[in-house]
């Protein structure tokens, strides 16, 4: 099951199911966007086997260039996604499903190249492949969502630190 309110954070087990739902919501998609997009990852919390996760699904759907991607924009929009400002985040197009009662998906139209793209998949293929430090993730997650339920920003930023030290890590090992 997915879905939670802009702005909150709650945590719930994993769910086997968010891997069926990214790959209903790439199917659905991938005919409207196919010709623009070289593919689809599943990334977040979701993305990873046994972590409990806010229950959205978090997609990148990868282009060649940023800049020339802009029309996927008003495509999605007409098919449940609402574009979103990136506010600090730059390098993407940010857009969510579902309404702001309610998020189920959040899709980033990212370039292959770009650091969004390697940090995504770098963090999300460490934390499959390390079991324990995945489980110290859970952890410092539920610790900050008990502390922030009604804050996501500071849930966020609280996690930074622990994020770049699993990047570096992710980095060395290549």
């Amino acid at each position: 099951m997915t879905g939670l309110e802009r702005g909150t954070v709650a945590l719930v087990p994993h769910d086997p199911g968010w891997k069926r739902e990214y790959t209903a919501e790439v199917e659905r998609l991938e005919p409207l966007v196919d010709e623009q997009l070289i593919e689809f990852e599943h990334v977040g919390s979701t993305a990873i086997e046994g972590l409990a996760a806010k229950p959205i699904i978090d997609m990148l759907a990868v282009v060649e260039d940023l800049d020339g991607a802009a029309d996927l924009v008003p495509v999605l929009e007409t098919h449940g996604y609402e574009h979103r400002p990136n506010d600090d985040v730059s390098g993407r197009l940010f857009l969510a499903k579902g309404p702001r009662t309610d998020r189920t998906h959040y899709l980033s139209v990212v370039e292959r190249e770009s650091d969004r793209y390697t940090e995504q998949i770098a963090f999300r293929n460490f934390l499959r492949s390390h079991p324990e430090v995945a489980a110290e993730y859970e952890e410092l997650k539920r610790t900050l969502a008990d502390a922030h339920s009604d804050d996501r920003d500071s849930y966020t930023a609280a996690k930074a630190a622990f994020i770049e030290r699993v990047l570096e890590r992710a980095t060395a090992e290549r």
